[in-house]
Formats: C-alpha cells, structure tokens, sequence
C-alpha cells in the first residue's frame, strides 16, 4: 500500500511541475501561482523523502 501512496505522490509532483512549466511559459506568468505551485511542490517532495 505504501507504494501505491508514494506513486500517487510521485503523480501529484509530477502534475505541478508540468503547472509550473505552462505557468512559467505564458507571456505574463503570475508569480504569486508559481509561488503557490512550488511550494506545493517542496511539500510533495519532502513527504516523498520521509517515506
């Protein structure tokens, strides 16, 4: 079951990076959603390393 978990989470950062890429392409990009983006982000990543 943990494995399922730690895919589900490697999806998930998966997905807001590829929000991050769209975000950061757009002409204007809003920085306060890249914020938003990569913070969700780290705290994907970091729940990924303490499993």
């Amino acid at each position: 079951m943990q494995t399922a978990h730690l895919a589900a989470l490697e999806a998930k950062h998966a997905a807001l990076d590829s929000q991050i890429l769209a975000e950061a392409r757009r002409p204007a990009p809003d920085q306060e959603v890249l914020a938003t983006l990569k913070k969700r982000k780290l705290q994907i990543k970091q729940e990924i390393t303490a499993e």
